[in-house]
């Protein structure tokens, strides 16, 4: 890789910039090839994947690729100086759609081994997603920089041990110098992703789903010609406002008053179904609907004006904006050229400037012929223009035997495989946390014995009032209380006493001041009106009056908890001393002793019985008892079936 020089960041965006419900890819090449040996290979990829992609209709767009010969803004690797194929695809609602790709590119880079490819979308690096359970531990989002490749069918993560921080070109270089089995992921991880590609691309035509409509006849001449434009239009009627609205209720393009509905077959995705029928949309007063008495042809008609309906609000919302006709066709394509400096500075009409043009002109006659979709999804407006210019009429369309509608119980019956595929979750995760456990228990031995019995024996339950004592005087912010990292932390210092000497001093004064405009008797004065001078000697004579409002208050609380539940929740001081001392019974005079006095409880003893009763029932899953704990950094042992 001669021209492997400079290195560059992959993604200069950050990830919250990326369009949502997207894929990226990119192709690199390992040696560094030149316009023309780029286009061969591109050419190469498209025919490659031509019978795989041709059965198939795309959520929003078709899969393609793009050559990128220096860096630009269409590039979603932007900065990156190497000569590389790359694409993207929006796959909305499909999910569908992003893993037929990621098959797709997995066939690319097992038919094309001279190849690293880089495949990522707004969640990051989402094939580490799907073998989370099976990656090393050192793998996560912020190390798997430049490091996840396909190569050769399968998935290669560059070590950590051999590029610490590596590059795009570094970790391009070492694939192709020491790749193999130095980055190729664990046959786990392997498994893991080729079990989430298997079926395709079989799974993907399955997912097509055929159904009978009414429409109008120009838009059944339209889907005639280009069947895939069926995406725009659910599209249009999917993402419809109140703007778009208004083309629907007039139908200029696509209704005149003396046509008629055709009876015709659509082709579309499940999820294109999905989105048509799960959404209620009154028809336009202009639309000739079938009478509701006849249900079949009433239900044909109205997923056929859905159909129409969004086929009228993206062909005027894309007109009025002008997305067509902008330096599209070839035109659009020699600009991309000379923007990317595929005639290097050469005179136009110079020998090598005109070998130039002949290559790019031959290669774009045979690229266009493969990738006519794109071209047409990207310039709809026209198209249309040019299909609706044909003869056409409604004979076209009738005495033909149109097929029936494809089972939609798939629509209402998703639970079945719901299920199954949240049961193979779980045994996914069953099996990680068994080898886990394993290799846990594998540790004990070979450190001598059981540490389990070891730390039920060791373990003082004292240090749960300790630490929780310890946690509730932490200092906490406004964003709840947290243990600090940092225990060694600096603590705020308030004089509690001075503070609360100086706002009653203050709320005294105040009161003083409304004593003169108060109209009852005010010769005792305001019960806040009080000297809390520092320097002033002797005791308060308030203390007394005090410590007896404090008694009586102390009193009544006593007498209203009598009455209550609240007090047999807690266990007592007076009843574990009796508990440990072995006494079985009390007289019934001792009995109405103890209920005249309200006896004081044992908070440490009350706090970790509490914990432990919440601990329990936890039954080992996670849990608020579990989570404090571990953040005050115990760890309680677990119970042992002999005790």
């Amino acid at each position: 890789m001669a021209n492997l020089e400079s290195e560059s960041s992959f993604f200069p965006q950050t990830s919250s910039r990326l369009p949502d419900d997207t894929v990226f890819f990119s192709i690199f090449p390992d040696a560094s090839l030149s316009s023309a040996a780029l286009q061969s290979l591109h050419l190469q990829i498209i025919d490659f994947l031509s019978p795989f992609t041709s059965p198939y209709i795309w959520q929003h767009e078709p899969f393609s690729l793009s050559i990128s010969l220096s860096p630009s803004a269409s590039c979603p690797c932007t900065d990156t100086p190497l000569p590389h194929l790359h694409g993207k695809l929006k796959y909305g609602d499909n999910l569908e759609d992003e893993w037929f790709a990621v098959f797709l590119l997995f066939r690319i880079s097992a038919a094309f081994p001279s190849t690293s490819i880089r495949v990522w979308d707004t969640d990051g690096e989402f094939l580490l997603i799907e073998a989370a359970f099976h990656l090393p531990r050192w793998l996560n989002p912020e190390t798997s920089r430049n490091r996840v490749f396909l190569r050769g069918g399968d998935l290669h993560v560059v070590p950590r041990s051999r590029l610490p921080d590596p590059s795009l070109i570094t970790s391009l270089r070492f694939l192709l110098e020491r790749g193999g089995s130095e980055s190729r992921a664990s046959d786990p991880v392997q498994t893991a992703l080729k079990n989430r590609v298997s079926g395709y691309p079989d799974r993907a035509w399955r997912s097509m789903h055929r159904v009978r409509v009414r429409v109008p006849v120009s838009v059944a001449h339209v889907l005639r010609h280009v069947p895939f434009l069926i995406s725009l239009a659910v599209e249009g009627f999917y993402d419809r406002d109140v703007d778009s609205m208004k083309h629907a209720a007039k139908m200029e393009k696509f209704l005149s008053k003396e046509e008629e509905l055709v009876v015709v077959n659509v082709k579309m995705s499940r999820a294109m179904y999905a989105q048509l029928v799960q959404q209620k949309f009154q028809a336009p007063s202009c639309y000739p609907m079938p009478s509701i008495s006849d249900r079949e042809a009433y239900a044909e008609a109205e997923i056929g004006m859905k159909i129409a309906c969004g086929m009228e609000m993206m062909y005027q919302e894309r007109k009025k904006e002008g997305e067509d006709g902008r330096g599209s066709g070839w035109s659009k394509y020699k600009e991309n050229l000379e923007k990317s400096g595929y005639f290097e500075g050469l005179l136009c009409g110079s020998k090598e400037y005109k070998r130039l043009m002949e290559n790019a002109e031959e290669y774009y006659q045979k690229s266009s012929s493969v990738s006519r979709t794109r071209e047409i999804m990207s310039a709809p407006v026209r198209r249309i223009d040019e299909i609706l210019a044909l003869p056409y009429s409604e004979d076209d369309f009738k005495g033909q035997e149109v097929a029936v509608s494809d089972s939609d119980s798939w629509l209402y019956d998703g639970e079945d495989e719901l299920n199954s595929v949240l049961q193979e979750r779980q045994k996914e995760m069953e099996f990680y946390n068994e080898k886990k456990e394993r290799k846990q228990k594998g540790k004990e031995k070979e450190e001598g014995g059981s540490s389990s019995d070891a730390n039920v024996n060791n373990f003082d339950l004292g240090d749960i009032s300790k630490s929780m004592e310890q946690f509730i005087q932490k200092v906490s912010s406004y964003k709840g209380a947290e243990v600090p990292q940092n225990r060694d932390f600096k603590e705020v210092n308030l004089d509690v006493d001075r503070f609360m000497k100086d706002i009653e001093s203050m709320l005294g004064s105040q009161g003083g001041q409304e004593e003169v405009d108060d109209d009852s008797d005010g010769s005792e004065g305001s019960s806040m009106d009080m000297d809390f001078d520092d320097e002033s000697e002797g005791e308060d004579p308030n203390d007394d009056e005090k410590e007896a409002f404090m008694e009586s208050y102390s009193g009544a609380m006593n007498e209203e908890l009598k009455n209550s539940t609240l007090d047999k929740s807690f266990e007592h001081v007076n009843q574990l001393s009796s508990k440990q001392n072995g006494e079985s019974s009390k007289t019934t005079e001792e009995k109405e002793e103890d209920d005249d006095e309200f006896t004081p409880i044992d908070a440490d003893f009350n706090l970790v019985k509490n914990l432990l009763e919440s601990y329990s029932s936890q039954q080992g899953l996670p849990g608020p008892a579990s989570n404090l704990l571990g953040l005050m950094g115990l760890q309680l042992p677990k119970d042992s079936n002999d005790k």
